[in-house]
């Protein structure tokens, strides 16, 4: 058996199917180090990252190991998972020796949303809605880790956990809507819209009592106007690309307004 990989072999074993967990590991990766940037925290975002990459060929391997078969495919996954898991672990031990163990709490409240996602993926249901809720959910960890380690209160920045699950679940809503809409398939339109109301309303909550920027509530009520021109049956059709760069958009959006709202 050859072990020489090409392209597709690398592509496929090295980065994710799912490419909106870019953004999903980038808006709490970078409005962390914007809000609070420190060396630990640089050194946490490279495990955070490492650790998001290594969940591909871990995937991939687990998955051909119990099927009984170990093809190039295998191998090459074996290897990235096996760079990905050593860089998270020198990362991480960097992390420790700069930064307060403690800092690393919110990792436990996030573990079981990361083991949700990993036991879909075992049943071949990674893209499902639970599955990319509470991967998006588990990767939002991040930001309140980064904002501890530069010195932040608990409560400040779970909040900062908390607002980013706010853009990020009903985002997953809309987007899977969409899509369903472009293609010509039932969507689950009203479920999509009444999640993007209750997350403006919890972002008002926030705001009011909890001390968020009001720029939080303020990019919310510009995501529940995109969600409504999205799904409406005016909107202007697009292909899945365009749709996904625009979610991007609205996510640079988003870290730049909370950013923005923090700072000044």
């Amino acid at each position: 058996m050859s072990t020489t990989p090409n392209r597709r072999t690398i592509r496929a074993v090295a980065l994710p199917a799912e490419h909106g967990g870019w953004g999903f590991l980038g808006e709490p990766l970078l409005l962390g180090l914007l809000l609070a940037p420190s060396v630990g925290g640089g050194w946490f975002a490279l495990a955070a990252a490492a650790a998001f990459l290594l969940h591909q060929p871990l995937k991939l391997t687990i998955k051909d190991r119990r099927k009984g078969r170990r093809v190039r495919r295998t191998i090459w996954a074996e290897r990235f998972a096996a760079l990905y898991g050593l860089i998270m672990l020198a990362a991480l031990g960097m992390t420790l020796l700069v930064a307060p163990w403690q800092a690393l709490f919110p990792i436990v409240i996030a573990l079981p949303f990361g083991i949700a996602q990993l036991v879909w993926d075992a049943q071949n249901q990674s893209r499902s809605l639970a599955a990319e809720v509470s991967g998006a959910i588990a990767l939002g960890v991040t930001a309140p880790v980064i904002a501890l380690i530069g010195g932040w209160e608990p409560g400040p920045a779970l909040l900062l956990w908390g607002l980013l699950v706010l853009r990020a679940v009903p985002s997953i809503l809309y987007v899977r809507s969409r899509l369903r809409l472009e293609r010509d398939k039932p969507a689950a339109i009203p479920t999509a819209l009444v999640a993007h109301g209750a997350a403006l309303v919890l972002g008002l909550v926030a705001f009011v009592a909890a001390s968020a920027p009001w720029t939080a509530p303020a990019v919310l009520a510009i995501l529940v106007v995109r969600a409504a021109i999205g799904l409406s049956p005016k909107r202007r059709r697009g292909r899945a690309p365009v749709i996904g760069a625009m979610e991007v958009g609205y996510g640079v959006l988003f870290v730049t307004a909370l950013t923005l709202g923090y700072i000044l």
